[in-house]
């Protein structure tokens, strides 16, 4: 009587389905198959066009200079747009004029949520690893239908697909 191991790996099958000799590729398993049967020095028949990088521009970036505090924006994609007229403001002289308008009480904080909103965010407490927190009050600094015009020049430069 002939014992069966358990142990032993199963046999690996053979391909039941090869791929035809002519080129033809039905099935995307036959596709690995057929390239490696095809002789040397003949070009496979499914050749892909390369990805080439697209050439970068050679205009120079606009240099910003915040209305509010005068200085040159070193860091434009950090800059927002004031919510007034769209022209670039540094994130930290949006931060300042929002702490003046704002009162913040014992335990609050003045945090940046995205989407061009800041949130006055009190914490709640932590626990582990994981803090608790409660947005009290958003405030709508960017408007989100309206992109800046400055902002098109630094899209520009970088998507140039």
């Amino acid at each position: 009587m002939k014992r069966f191991n358990r142990n032993r790996r199963p046999h690996k099958r053979e391909n039941r389905n090869p791929a035809p000799q002519d080129g033809n590729v039905q099935n995307p398993n036959s596709l690995l198959l057929s390239r490696r049967r095809m002789p040397d020095g003949e070009k496979n028949a499914l050749e892909r066009p390369r990805w080439t990088a697209p050439k970068p521009l050679n205009i120079p970036l606009p240099v910003l200079h915040c209305i509010r505090c005068g200085q040159p924006i070193n860091d434009a994609h950090a800059a927002m747009a004031d919510r007034r007229n769209g022209e670039p403001v540094h994130f930290d002289c949006v931060m300042a004029e929002l702490l003046e308008k704002e009162t913040l009480e014992k335990g609050d904080s003045l945090s940046y949520i995205g989407g061009g909103r800041f949130g006055i965010v009190q914490m709640n407490g932590r626990n582990g690893e994981t803090a608790y927190f409660t947005i009290k009050k958003i405030v709508e600094w960017e408007d989100k239908e309206n992109r800046a015009s400055w902002r098109n020049a630094f899209a520009d430069h970088y998507s140039l697909i």
